[in-house]
């Protein structure tokens, strides 16, 4: 994995199942936070590619929406896999950006994905909303990404991988009301969206704590 990404990357179009639990387990500690368990815990100790696809509409809008999306969720994954020494190696998304553009039949396709990079797992994150301005009121800001997200485990079988899918993925940024449309506000609302999303994607992986 080389050097994490998101610290420096600069979004390119702005100016700028032991398993799988849908019922995601909650242990309480203490009063003021819980602990939640991963939907999906067998990453340790592997080897692992993100794969987003997003609709031919987002990426005309957004030309490098994949990529950027693809970035925050690996790097927000490696980060905290490692933190945790889980052990876990990710596909550099520039690697997997630069295998995509030259198959474009892999966009759609995880086992080719993971056939190439030669990985034990796929995380197949497919984009099926995104929304930065609401098109009724394009003057106001707030990002929407809703995405399924199928963690695909090629460690039995390469050419026939078990398919576990875990629960989908709703971000808004901000809640509540949205922001007007700025320079500096169309910059930050995107960014943090990004990371909103990343976050929750990456969360499915690991155990982690929220505050109540």
């Amino acid at each position: 994995m080389r050097p994490a990404l998101v610290g420096c990357v600069v979004l390119w179009t702005l100016p700028l199942a032991a398993g799988c639990n849908l019922l995601t387990p909650l242990v309480f500690i203490g009063e003021h936070k819980r602990k939640i368990l991963p939907e999906f815990d067998k990453l340790a100790q592997s080897r692992a590619a993100v794969l987003v696809w997003t609709d031919q509409a987002t990426l005309f809008d957004y030309p490098h929406a994949r990529f950027e999306l693809a970035t925050y969720v690996t790097e927000k994954l490696q980060t905290e896999m490692s933190q945790r020494d889980l052990g876990t190696d990710l596909v550099d998304p520039r690697d997997m950006e630069d295998f995509l553009q030259k198959d474009i039949s892999a966009q759609t396709d995880p086992k080719a994905v993971g056939r190439h990079f030669e990985v034990d797992f796929v995380i197949w994150v497919e984009v099926y909303r995104f929304q930065i301005r609401d098109p009724e009121q394009p003057q106001f800001l707030q990002g929407t990404i809703e995405a399924s997200v199928v963690a695909w485990d090629r460690r039995t079988d390469a050419e026939a991988p078990t398919r576990f899918e875990l629960t989908p993925v709703e971000c808004i940024y901000p809640e509540g009301s949205p922001v007007l449309m700025n320079a500096t506000n169309s910059r930050l609302v995107r960014e943090q969206t990004y990371r909103k999303f990343a976050e929750q994607v990456a969360r499915k992986f690991y155990e982690h704590t929220v505050d109540l």
